[in-house]
């Protein structure tokens, strides 16, 4: 069954089944056909995501437990909604609330469940970096606090020492999140039982695979999947997973998947808001402003070999070992860790699979490593680069620890790093890539519905570092590159004296303003004190975990907190104290400069997601104005009271700023893909022709399915189009659009507007009032 739309929901124990059951209504009223949860399982106490599980068997009680999801899924099915799970295959909790993981360090080898878990026994005892200082200053009384059993099969460790001594694969570099082998037929099915059950007695239609790359075998698990939640009917469970797509990747066929669950249509909707033109304006500011690098792959290739050192020492050594074990006697340990050490550096993408499709990104490895590595270790680049191209052993060991270094590496750190306009920087993004044509989004659309035309399509998720708001507003920043690097510099400068002893440094000041001007909030005004308060604690939040990540100035392992005091001192004399007054205007000013832009790009982006090839997914809340900042502050509670208020209230373009015209917009496109579903499902793409002076500033494309067609017109670089920013009217004089004939369309947004008739159509025309278009041949 593949979704019409999703709507994802946050649970936990301060928003529960009950609290959802309550809201159905709502959700069936904005026209989604599935809720889309987060991990529901038994995870640890208080666990604000699900995803640290300590029993997949049951279902969470603090979310209310089965008799409470049962109950939500009587009303959802009341509604004719339907739910689909957020599943998490690849690791669980590394606690003692955790039985599985309990047991083995009870029973070590001897336990059932030793096999579950993606652990290292030559040394027959499981390390445990639970010591909070080093363990010769460990006193009896301090170990017997931890209430662990004894006698065990485990030896305990300073968690300073983990990345080093752990013998089990962590989900990144989590001490708290073990890995599980989805390869041993029990784990699998200890894991999947419950799930299972609750597809075949109905109360499911499908799941999300989260972390998928972190699994030996991503494709032979998909469809084992398949056939297990349904085995006469394996293609009807609705499967998409967790994957990141980079450099032309596309999902392999053979896993089975509907598609991947979004994040690269994110990539590829902000990229269409940018002008590829600033991108050399914005990056050589940058690198004179901060010092940085200019380009992102130096400040990448930087931040993956300090992840491999100080993260990810102990899963080399265990690929090191596994390649040793083949039979070359020429072979050595060092010549291996250095050769796999430059290819980890240098992979392109998460990771290979053991098919021909590795190639490409083998090749672009090896030679980059042959490269930057030594002259005298190339005949190993050579022979690692020939056994990859064979399945199993310690290849898949590599692949498995390359996932988590581009990770680490990209997003968790260089993305902090790297400041040349931040909306650019998110999960999945391709950053080398700044902006696209449409041209270039046309062929990326054309591809989606050649590959995954029933994949997710995501503008924010409970993992984005920026609110899809936020980013659109940025956006508007590389429309005049010039004058945003003029203002950024100047803003710096202004800010000296607000510094604390030379801290915080211009990059981390450039990145704060580029934070400020993106997520300050619509209703804020100046003279609003305590909203003013509000807005720098939230961003107090995000400064410490961007600096933290950055691993420049200041870590998670050794906080830095003269520097991070500094920086926080900085923001708030510039957004709350009167000191900064004077500049707190200028950017004030700036601001509501750009913003109707902002919200133009924020419209275009939702009615992109709600019309291209895929199954559009709205994120909590975000049927308002999304300006969240990078977790915990994108996992804040949602105000639906409010939302279901503005529902039925009357809806006008000179109120944009209350975000009711957004929800107005999905509303009516996720009714328009109820009345047609076999054209949102299997509908052609086509992009449509503009003409005229604005031709750049336009997308335009057609989606048919026999007798039915669909017309979506947005803006982009719409910050020249705005003729009046109290309404977000755009002028789009002497620019048409050269329609097919023999069709005859009708305003799915506004039944004042003209049917479209003619085969040349004056955008004025479609854009009397709304600055976004949606038609189609349904009369409303």
């Amino acid at each position: 069954m593949t979704p019409r739309a999703t709507l994802r929901l946050q649970f936990h124990k301060g928003f529960t089944f009950a609290d959802a059951e309550a809201l159905v209504p709502y959700f069936a009223a904005l026209g989604v056909s599935h809720l889309y949860a987060s991990p529901i399982t038994t995870a640890r106490a208080g666990s604000l995501h699900g995803y640290d599980v300590t029993d997949p068997t049951q279902v969470n009680a603090e979310l209310g437990g089965e008799p409470a999801l049962k109950r939500l899924v009587d009303a959802l099915r009341r509604e004719k909604l339907g739910l689909i799970l957020d599943i998490v295959p690849n690791h669980m909790a590394a606690t003692l609330e955790n039985a599985w993981w309990a047991d083995v360090l009870r029973n070590g080898q001897a336990s059932r469940y030793a096999g579950y878990f993606d652990i290292d026994w030559k040394e027959g005892k499981v390390f445990l970096p639970w010591l909070g200082k080093p363990t010769a200053e460990v006193r009896p009384d301090e170990i017997d606090g931890l209430n662990l059993p004894k006698p065990g099969a485990y030896r305990l460790g300073w968690w300073r020492t983990a990345s080093d001594c752990i013998n089990w694969r962590r989900f990144f570099d989590v001490n708290e999140l073990v890995c599980l082998r989805m390869e041993n037929d029990e784990t699998f099915e200890a894991v999947h039982a419950m799930i299972a059950r609750l597809y075949a007695e109905g109360m499911i239609d499908g799941v999300r695979v989260d972390h998928v790359d972190g699994l030996s075998d991503p494709a032979a698990y998909c469809r084992r999947l398949r056939h297990r939640l349904d085995p006469t009917n394996p293609g009807r469970p609705y499967l998409v997973v967790e994957k990141i797509l980079l450099r032309g990747e596309t999902l392999p066929v053979e896993w089975g998947c509907d598609g991947t669950t979004g994040y690269d249509f994110m990539d590829e909707a902000s990229a269409l808001q940018h002008d590829p033109a600033a991108e050399p304006v914005l990056a050589r500011a940058w690198a004179a402003l901060s010092g940085r690098p200019a380009e992102f792959g130096s400040e990448e290739e930087a931040a993956r070999r300090e992840i491999i050192a100080r993260s990810f020492s102990a899963p080399l050594e265990a690929c090191v070992a596994a390649f040793d074990e083949e039979e070359n006697q020429d072979l050595s340990r060092p010549a291996l860790r250095r050769a796999l050490t430059e290819m980890l550096v240098h992979f392109p993408v998460y990771r290979g699979y053991g098919t021909a499709g590795d190639e490409p990104y083998l090749k672009h490895a090896a030679d980059a490593a042959k490269r930057s590595g030594l002259p005298g270790d190339r005949w190993v680049i050579d022979w690692l680069h020939d056994r990859m191209r064979k399945p199993g052993g310690p290849v898949t060991r590599f692949q498995q620890l390359s996932s988590p270094v581009a990770a680490k590496s990209v997003e968790d750190t260089a993305f902090y790093r790297y400041g040349r306009l931040l909306s650019r920087n998110d999960v999945g993004f391709d950053v080398e890539r700044f902006g696209d044509t449409a041209a270039d989004f046309h062929a990326r659309m054309q591809r989606r519905q050649a590959t995954q035309p029933h994949g997710m399509l995501a503008t924010a998720t409970h993992d984005h570092k920026r609110g899809e708001d936020l980013r659109a507003r940025l956006a508007v920043l590389s429309e005049k590159p010039a004058e945003w690097t003029q203002r950024q510099a100047h803003w710096v400068e202004q800010c000296a004296p607000l510094r604390t002893e030379g801290m915080p440094d211009p990059g981390d000041i450039a990145m704060l303003l580029q934070m400020i001007v993106g997520a300050w909030p619509l209703d804020l005004t100046l003279e609003d004190t305590v909203g003013r308060a509000a807005f720098a604690q939230r961003l107090a939040g995000w400064q410490q975990k961007a600096l933290r990540e950055a691993k420049l100035e200041s870590d998670w392992t050794d906080p830095n907190l003269g520097y991070e005091n500094a920086a926080q001192e900085l923001l708030h004399r510039l957004i709350v104290d009167e000191a900064a007054l004077a500049l707190r205007t200028e950017i004030f000013a700036f601001i509501q400069e750009i913003a109707p832009a902002g919200a133009v790009n924020g419209l275009a982006q939702t009615l992109l997601r709600l019309t291209a090839p895929g199954v559009p997914d709205l994120y909590q809340g975000t049927e308002l104005w999304d300006f969240s900042l990078v977790d915990p502050d994108n996992r804040r509670p949602v105000d639906f009271a409010l939302r279901q208020k503005m529902l039925g209230a009357e809806v006008t373009l000179a109120r944009w700023r209350d975000g009711a015209i957004k929800q107005r917009l999905i509303v009516q496109a996720l009714a328009l893909r109820a009345a047609l579903p076999d054209l949102f499902a299997d509908g052609s793409y086509e992009p449509a022709t503009i003409e005229g002076p604005l031709a750049n500033h336009i997308v335009a494309f057609v989606r048919r399915h026999q007798s039915d067609a669909v017309l979506a017109v947005m803006p982009r670089l719409p910050r020249a189009l705005i003729r009046n920013p109290a309404d977000l009217a755009l002028d789009l004089q002497g620019t048409r659009l050269a329609f097919v004939k023999e069709l005859t369309l009708f305003s799915a947004l506004d039944d004042r507007i003209a049917p479209i008739t003619s085969g040349n159509v004056a955008l004025q025309q479609i854009f009397p009032r709304w600055p976004v278009a949606l038609f189609s041949t349904r009369k409303p």
